[in-house]
C-alpha cells in the first residue's frame, strides 16, 4: 500500500488527454449535477483503462460520510457496498478527501462495514489484483468529493496519470459549484471561486509559524501567528499545548491526534485542519502543516510547522454545501423515483381487479407524494364514472359520480389535450376555471393533479390525486406522475378488462346455480356460495335441492375439478342432467353411473367430484353415494354430531360403477351439512381438519340453541371456516339442511286384494281416512276417483301384491304399488274405445304424477295440493321459497 509512485507505475501519457479537458470545458455550464459526474468518470476511465470509477460526495459537514453520488462500469452489488463511506475510514476515497491529495491503494480493501470475515463480493471478470486511484474533488473550504477508479494494481497511475485526473476534478468541482440549482435560481456566490481556494499556505506571508518542545509542552508563536490566534477564544494561555484541546472543535480532536500520530512514527509530515473556537462564540477554520523533528535515537523530540486561516466564509460554505446537497439529493431522488416506479410497476403487474390497481396507488403512490386522496374515474358521454377511491366520503363519491363536466375544467382539459393539469391550490383551479367553484370537488380537498389515462393509443379515463393542503409540485414531481399515470392507464385498462370477463363470468355463474331454493314440508334449506378470492377464472362447485314424488327430497352438491368457462359450463350440464335424471326416480347410486358416463363422453380431462341423496321424510332416512366427494356432516335430534363415513369412491370421470350407498337415520329436527372442499381446505389446513372443525363449530353452534334458525346456522358455519378478512384459494358451496319427519298419523297405508273388488275397498279406505284428517268433500271425490283408476290399472295390466298409501303434507300423494315393472303412459283412445283413459284422467285431476321404481317393482303416485289453511306446519317461516 502506498501513496508515492510505485517501480512498476503506469506512466502512459496520451495525446487525447489535452483533448477531453477541451471536450469537458466545452460541456454546458448548466448541465445537472448526476450529469457531470458521469460526464467526469466517462473521460477518466477512457483515459486510464479504468474497470470502473465512482464519485463520492460529502462536503464537510455533511454528517462525516461521503455518498456515492454516480458510478460507471460497476454493477449494485459491488457499489451498494460503497454507497455510504465514513470519512474517518481507511480506504482511498475517504484518505483522499482528508489529506486533499491523491491516494493510491494497490488493492481493493472497502469501507469499515467490511470486516475480514465479510470481503469485497467479487465481481465476475475482474482480475484478482486490482487497486484504486481516489483524486478530491477540491472545493472552498475543503474537498466537495473524490472520484475513484479501479485499476489492475500493476497498472498505478503515474504523475501524468493523476495529473489528469485532477484536472478532471477540478472541471468537476467548477460545474458543480457553478450548476443552476433545481429551484430555478441563480448560481451562488462561488460560480467564480477557485476550488484551489486556502488548500496552500497564502504567499503573501501571512502564514504564522509555530514550535512545540514536547518535553515542556511550551507553544513558542511568531509575530504573525499571534495576531492571528487573538481572536481564538484561549481559556488558559495560548504558549500552553493543552489549552489548545479546549478551543478544537471537539469533532476535530480525535482527528488532529490521529494525523499526529500517524505522521510522528512515519516520520512524515504532518498536515491537518481543524476547526478552533473564536472569541465571539463562531468557529474559524485553521490549517496546519508542520515537520517532525527527531533526535539521533528516532525519539520525535520538536514539532515545528506553518498555520493559516483558511478565511472560511460561512456563505461560501454553505453554498459549497448546498452544490454538494443538491446533488447527492439528486441521486437520492432519482434513486427513489426509479424504486417508486419499480415498486409501482411490480404492484400493478399483479394487480387483477380495479380495485387492486387503486390498492396499489394508495400504497405506493399516496405516500411518496404526501398526497391525501385518490379517484380513478372513466368517463362516458361527458360524465365521470369513478372506479376506485382512496380518501374520500362515501356520500362524496356516490354524488361525484355521474356528474357531468364541462369542457373547460380540469379533467375536461387534461383529456382533450392529453396533458395533466396541476393545481397548487383551490383557489388556482377556480381562477383558471371559473366554473368549478360549484363542482363538488371543490368541498373536498385542496390541491390537484389530473392526470390523463391513456392506453393503446386512446383515453381511458383520469386520475386524480389530491392533498389536503397547499402543494406545488416540482418540475421532477410532476415529470414522475407524468411517467406514472402511462402505468396506471395500462394497468387500469387490463383491470377493467379483467373485471368485464369476471363479471360476466360471475353472472353466468350464478345463471347456473339456483336462485332461490324449494319451500318443502320435508325440509328446509339454507346455501352459500363463495367464489374464490383470486383469478379471473370462476368455479365449478354447485349444489341444487330437487323436489322428489312422496314428498321425498333429492340433495346434491358438486366439485367439477378446475376453473374456468369451461368448468362452469361442465357444472351446469351435470345440475341439468341431475334435475332430468332426478325426475325419473332414480336411488343415488344410479344417478351417479349415469353422470359418471356424461362426465368420461366429455374427455379425459374433465373431473368431477359429486355426492347424491335422497332424503325420505317418511322414514327420516338420508340414503346417499358419493363419487369422491368429502363425506356430509350431521347433527341429529339426539345431539350427537359427526361426519358419514363411506367408501371413497373416485371422483366422475374416473370412476368405476357400483358406487356404494349408504343410509344415516336423521329423524325431525335433524341438521346435515353437505359443502365442497373449498369450505375446509384452506391454506394452514387440510380436508381432515377443516371436516373437524366444520363438525365441532355446528355441534358447538347449536348446543346452547338447538332451535337456532337455519339462516343463523349458515352464516355461523361461514364465519368459522371462510372469514371475510381471507380470501380463499378455492371457491365454496355450502348447503345446510334441517330435516322433518311426517307424524305417524299423517302417514296411511293398506294392502289391497287382487281382485276386482279392491277398487272399491280402495274407495272406501280413502273416504274414511280423508274424513279423519277433516279434509273437505271436494278432496274425497277427486281423490276416490284417482285411487280407483290406479287401482283398477293394477287389476287390469300388472299383478300384485297391490299397495295403498296416503301422505298429509302440503299435499295429498296416493300411492298405488304393484309387482310389475310395465311402465304406464298416457294414449291416445278412439272415440270407440271402451278404455284407455284412465291415466289421462288421472293426469287432469292431479297437481303431477308419476311412476317410481324399486327392486320389487313399481309405484304410481299422485299429488293434489292442499289448500294453506289446512296445510300442515302452516306457521313455518319457510314454505316460501328461499332467495339464495
Amino acid at each position: 500500500m502506498s501513496d508515492g509512485l510505485a517501480e512498476g507505475s503506469r506512466e502512459q501519457p496520451s495525446g487525447t488527454r489535452n483533448e477531453r479537458l477541451r471536450l469537458l470545458e466545452a460541456m454546458d455550464a448548466r448541465g445537472e449535477g448526476v450529469e457531470v459526474l458521469q460526464c467526469a468518470l466517462t473521460h477518466a476511465m477512457a483515459e486510464l483503462g479504468g474497470l470502473g470509477g465512482m464519485v463520492h460526495l460529502g462536503a464537510k459537514g455533511v454528517a462525516g460520510e461521503l455518498g456515492l453520488a454516480a458510478s460507471s462500469g460497476l454493477p449494485s452489488t459491488f457499489t451498494g457496498v460503497w454507497n455510504i463511506i465514513r470519512q474517518g475510514d481507511s480506504v482511498a476515497p475517504a484518505e483522499a478527501t482528508r489529506l486533499g491529495r491523491p491516494v493510491w491503494r494497490s488493492s481493493l480493501s472497502g469501507p469499515a462495514s467490511w470486516s475480514d470475515e465479510t470481503p469485497p463480493p467479487a465481481l465476475p471478470g475482474l482480475p484478482a489484483d486490482v487497486g484504486m486511484i481516489s483524486v478530491p474533488i477540491p472545493g472552498p473550504a475543503g474537498p466537495l468529493g473524490v472520484l475513484s477508479l479501479l485499476v489492475p494494481s500493476k497498472a498505478e497511475p503515474g504523475p501524468d496519470d493523476r495529473a489528469f485526473l485532477q484536472d478532471v476534478a477540478r472541471w468537476a468541482a467548477g460545474m458543480l459549484l457553478r450548476a443552476v440549482p433545481d429551484d430555478g435560481s441563480e448560481a451562488g456566490p462561488l460560480a467564480a471561486a477557485s476550488p484551489h481556494a486556502r488548500t496552500e499556505p497564502p504567499s503573501d506571508g501571512a502564514a504564522g509559524t509555530w514550535e512545540i518542545e514536547l518535553s515542556t509542552g511550551r507553544v513558542t508563536y511568531s509575530d504573525t501567528l499571534r495576531e492571528l490566534i487573538s481572536e481564538i477564544d484561549f481559556v488558559g494561555r495560548a504558549d500552553v499545548l493543552d489549552s489548545w484541546k479546549d478551543v478544537v472543535h471537539p469533532d476535530d480532536v480525535e482527528k488532529i491526534g490521529k494525523d499526529l500520530s500517524r505522521a510522528a512514527s512515519l516520520g512524515d509530515e504532518y498536515e491537518s485542519e481543524f476547526r478552533v473556537r473564536r472569541r465571539n462564540g463562531s468557529y474559524g477554520r485553521l490549517r496546519t502543516r508542520a515537520r517532525i523533528v527527531q533526535d539521533r535515537s528516532g525519539e520525535v523530540v520538536r514539532i515545528t510547522g506553518r498555520v493559516w486561516d483558511t478565511a472560511w466564509d460561512a456563505e461560501e460554505d454553505h453554498a459549497a454545501l448546498g452544490s454538494v446537497v443538491r446533488v447527492l439529493s439528486a441521486v437520492r431522488a432519482a434513486s427513489a423515483r426509479a424504486a417508486l416506479i419499480d415498486q409501482l410497476t411490480r404492484a400493478l403487474t399483479e394487480a387483477v381487479t380495479t380495485q387492486n390497481v387503486v390498492s396499489a396507488i394508495a400504497e405506493s403512490v399516496l405516500p411518496a407524494f404526501h398526497a391525501t386522496g385518490l379517484l380513478l374515474c372513466s368517463v362516458r358521454g361527458g360524465r365521470l364514472e369513478v372506479l376506485g377511491s382512496v380518501g374520500y366520503r362515501r356520500q362524496f363519491v356516490e354524488r361525484l359520480s355521474g356528474v357531468s363536466f364541462p369542457v373547460e375544467s380540469p379533467v375536461g382539459q387534461a383529456l382533450r389535450t392529453r396533458a395533466p393539469q396541476f393545481f397548487a391550490s383551490e383557489e388556482e383551479v377556480v381562477a383558471r376555471y371559473p366554473r368549478m367553484a360549484d363542482f363538488p370537488m371543490a368541498m373536498e380537498k385542496d390541491a390537484r393533479a389530473y392526470l390523463p389515462l391513456v392506453a393503446s393509443g386512446r383515453v381511458i379515463g383520469a386520475g386524480i390525486l389530491s392533498f389536503s393542503g397547499p402543494r406545488h409540485l416540482s418540475r421532477e414531481e410532476r415529470t414522475l406522475l407524468t411517467a406514472l399515470s402511462g402505468l396506471i392507464a395500462q394497468a387500469l385498462e387490463r383491470a377493467r378488462l379483467y373485471d368485464d370477463a369476471a363479471t360476466r363470468a360471475r353472472e353466468l355463474q350464478a345463471d347456473l346455480l339456483p336462485r332461490e331454493l324449494p319451500a318443502l314440508p320435508a325440509l328446509t334449506a339454507a346455501a352459500h356460495y363463495r367464489p374464490a378470492g383470486y383469478g379471473a377464472e370462476i368455479g365449478g362447485d354447485w349444489y341444487d335441492v330437487i323436489p322428489l314424488s312422496s314428498d321425498r327430497v333429492a340433495l346434491v352438491i358438486g366439485d367439477v375439478m378446475g376453473h374456468g368457462i369451461s368448468e362452469a359450463a361442465t357444472m351446469g350440464r351435470l345440475r341439468t342432467a341431475v334435475r332430468t335424471l332426478s325426475d325419473l326416480d332414480l336411488p343415488p347410486d344410479d344417478i351417479l353411473d349415469r353422470l359418471n358416463s356424461i362426465i368420461g363422453d366429455l374427455g379425459e380431462d374433465y373431473f368431477a367430484t359429486c355426492l347424491y341423496g335422497i332424503y325420505d321424510p317418511v322414514t327420516g332416512d338420508f340414503t346417499f353415494a358419493s363419487a369422491g366427494h368429502p363425506p356430509p356432516v350431521v347433527l341429529r335430534a339426539d345431539g350427537i354430531a359427526g361426519h358419514l363415513a363411506l367408501a371413497a369412491n373416485p371422483p366422475l370421470g374416473a370412476a368405476s360403477p357400483p358406487f356404494d350407498t349408504a343410509t344415516v337415520s336423521l329423524g325431525d329436527g335433524g341438521l346435515l351439512v353437505l359443502y365442497t372442499d373449498g369450505l375446509v381446505e384452506a391454506m394452514g389446513r387440510d380436508v381432515d381438519t377443516g371436516t373437524a372443525q366444520l363438525t365441532r363449530t355446528l355441534a358447538d353452534a347449536l348446543r346452547g340453541e338447538p332451535a337456532m334458525p337455519l339462516d343463523a346456522v349458515r352464516d355461523t358455519l361461514v364465519r368459522a371456516l371462510l372469514p371475510e378478512d381471507e380470501p380463499i384459494a378455492d371457491d365454496a358451496a355450502l348447503l345446510v339442511v334441517r330435516t322433518r319427519q311426517f307424524a305417524p298419523e299423517d302417514i296411511a297405508s293398506w294392502s289391497l286384494p287382487e281382485e276386482p273388488q279392491a277398487a272399491g275397498l280402495a274407495r272406501e279406505l280413502v273416504r274414511r281416512q280423508l274424513a279423519a284428517w277433516n279434509l273437505g268433500e271436494e278432496f274425497v271425490i277427486t281423490t276416490e276417483l284417482l285411487v280407483s283408476e290406479l287401482v283398477s290399472n293394477v287389476i287390469l295390466h300388472a299383478k300384485g301384491p297391490i299397495g295403498l298409501r296416503m301422505l298429509r303434507s302440503w299435499t295429498l300423494t296416493c300411492e298405488v304399488s304393484d309387482a310389475s315393472l310395465t311402465t304406464p303412459l298416457i294414449r291416445r283412445s278412439k272415440p270407440t274405445d271402451e278404455g284407455g283413459r284412465g291415466l289421462q284422467l288421472v293426469s287432469a285431476l292431479s297437481q303431477r304424477w308419476g311412476t317410481r321404481y324399486s327392486a320389487n317393482g313399481k309405484t304410481i303416485w299422485a299429488e293434489q295440493r292442499i289448500s294453506p289453511q289446512r296445510t300442515l306446519y302452516a306457521t313455518d317461516a319457510d314454505v316460501r321459497p328461499r332467495p339464495v
